[in-house]
């Protein structure tokens, strides 16, 4: 049962005095009712009024009553001692009459709320929620449940402290007790009061969790200024941010504040704050959905494609990539602003990919569509090959964010095979290259590589040649095939890299080798989960 009892007489009579809208009195009167913000405007007034004009009893009350999960709360001051108590005798003090509170009640009931500055006034009504409505449905998302967020100007929480303030010197003045020691935040009363119209006028219910988010930015311009006091009086408090216009966030000012004693900040604002000519601003009302994840695996069957766009000093040295040809198919179909790709380890432009392919995922940044049944991903599969003879994508299907993660973890202790063609400055026999299948569990040291050092640190790598098997051409060529440890730099192993990997198959045959070609034919990663054709 939300009510207000006979003690919050005199923060009513108060807050409509100085231009406090219904609403906010109910928040300063921790009125917990989430039904009971959602009656219209008006009716909230007339309830108010009513409520001082009754006789005064001790247990009296008015009552617009729903039960409700208990609220959120925002601490603004420490418990006073007795806070819940009555008099010594156990009666409520007498109170100022009524008469003056029901003038004060007319005179504001057109005013812009001095607290909110109009965000529990207009922007409640239908008209507001049907202009966000509006704009939700034009951008045209698929979603099934909205999370609602809204962004408020500082300035409010200077304003909310300085009504504060005023009520309490009103209450002590008074000689009354103060129930509660915080007030109801306005972003979770403004929510109460949206929810239910945006639920119906969408017709998919609010959700926490959804993924779907519409979000509303308010801004005052008229009061800007009124948290600049707060600079100066706890500069630590605000520090320049790059990705910041303004050093005078939300939670830079809500720091000051908490900072601030309560006489310095009297002596610099207003207590009760004035009432402000004009409503907010709604700035920006804007949706975004969550981020949707692809994965598969790719085959990479041309020796003149880079994985990711090869760009040097702002020149394309390459006309596309791997990740292109995917993933300008999920864009179009999924209608995302942007992407992220990764892969479990990556190859060489002029190495080809084959086997079962390379594991994949994209990340879809705040895509329009997000539902896919098995068939259409399929179909999107099939578009994605039949656009180029370089790649080739085999079970593409939707993951989550954590599923990804299997992707990466034991990178280092995964295997991969290889087969490298290679050339020897020397004639060389069958036997000369027998003793490498031999080799098992082989130790390497590799030393950066020359061609990478630019792009990462310099550091000596332990890597393992787990086995070799060789298969004789002519007397200058042969094929060598490995399964190693991954993160082995295979180029490296076979030429030396001017000594920067040892062992390598040039000391091992005694002679200068150089590698011709290498492929990639497998990836021993299991996942994601193969699909059946």
């Amino acid at each position: 049962m939300s009510s207000l009892t006979e003690k919050d007489r005199p923060i009513v009579q108060l807050l409509l005095s100085t231009g406090t809208c219904p609403r906010c009195i109910l928040r300063f009167c921790c009125v917990g009712s989430q039904m009971l913000y959602r009656h219209p405007h008006k009716d909230l007034m007339r309830d108010l009024q009513e409520f001082l004009k009754n006789s005064q009893e001790e247990e009296e009350t008015i009552c617009l009553d729903v039960a409700d999960p208990p609220c959120k709360r925002m601490r603004l001051e420490h418990r006073e001692e007795g806070a819940d108590d009555l008099n010594h005798n156990g009666a409520i003090p007498q109170l100022p009459s009524a008469d003056h509170g029901n003038a004060a009640t007319e005179s504001s009931a057109g005013k812009v709320c001095n607290v909110c500055l109009g965000i529990l006034q207009e922007f409640c009504e239908a008209d507001f929620v049907k202009k966000v409505c509006q704009k939700v449905n034009s951008a045209d998302y698929q979603f099934t449940s909205f999370v609602f967020s809204v962004s408020l100007p500082p300035q409010l929480s200077v304003r909310e402290r300085a009504a504060w303030l005023r009520v309490k010197q009103q209450m002590r003045n008074l000689g009354l007790p103060l129930a509660k020691d915080d007030i109801v935040q306005l972003k979770e009363a403004y929510k109460w009061i949206i929810h239910p119209q945006l639920s119906e006028e969408l017709g998919v219910p609010a959700d926490g969790k959804s993924l779907f988010e519409v979000s509303v930015v308010f801004a005052h311009p008229e009061t800007d200024e009124e948290c600049h006091f707060l600079a100066t009086a706890c500069p630590d408090c605000f520090k320049p941010a790059k990705n910041k216009q303004s050093v005078f966030t939300r939670m830079a000012v809500i720091k000051a504040l908490e900072k601030i004693k309560e006489e310095d900040f009297l002596k610099h604002f207003p207590c009760p704050p004035s009432s402000p000519k004009n409503l907010c601003d709604a700035l920006e009302i804007q949706c975004s959905n969550g981020a949707v994840f692809v994965a598969g695996r790719y085959n990479k069957y041309s020796r003149n494609l880079p994985q990711t766009p090869w760009i040097i000093d702002g020149e394309r040295k390459l006309e596309s990539s791997v990740e292109e040809l995917i993933s300008e198919h999920l864009m179009a179909e999924f209608k995302a602003d942007s992407f992220n790709f990764s892969s479990s380890g990556r190859e060489d432009v002029d190495v080809r990919t084959l086997g079962n392919g390379r594991p994949f995922a994209i990340e879809l940044v705040n895509p329009r569509r997000i539902h896919f049944t098995a068939e259409e991903m399929k179909r999107l599969q099939q578009a994605i090959n039949d656009s180029s003879d370089k790649i080739q994508v085999r079970d593409l299907q939707l993951v989550t964010r954590e599923a990804i993660g299997r992707m990466k973890e034991g990178e280092e202790e995964k295997t991969k095979t290889y087969s490298a063609l290679i050339w020897t400055d020397k004639a060389i026999q069958r036997e000369d290259i027998a003793f490498l299948d031999d080799i098992k569990e082989l130790k390497l040291d590799q030393k950066t590589p020359l061609r990478v050092l630019h792009r990462r640190p310099l550091a000596v790598r332990c890597r393992l040649i787990h086995t070799m098997k060789s298969e004789y051409i002519d007397e200058h060529h042969f094929r060598l095939h490995l399964k190693t440890q991954a993160g082995t730099y295979i180029k490296e192993f076979v030429h030396g890299d001017f000594g920067r990997t040892k062992p390598n198959i040039g000391s091992l045959l005694n002679r200068t080798a150089d590698i011709l070609e290498l492929d990639v034919e497998s990836v021993d990663v299991d996942w994601p989960p193969t699909l059946a054709d």
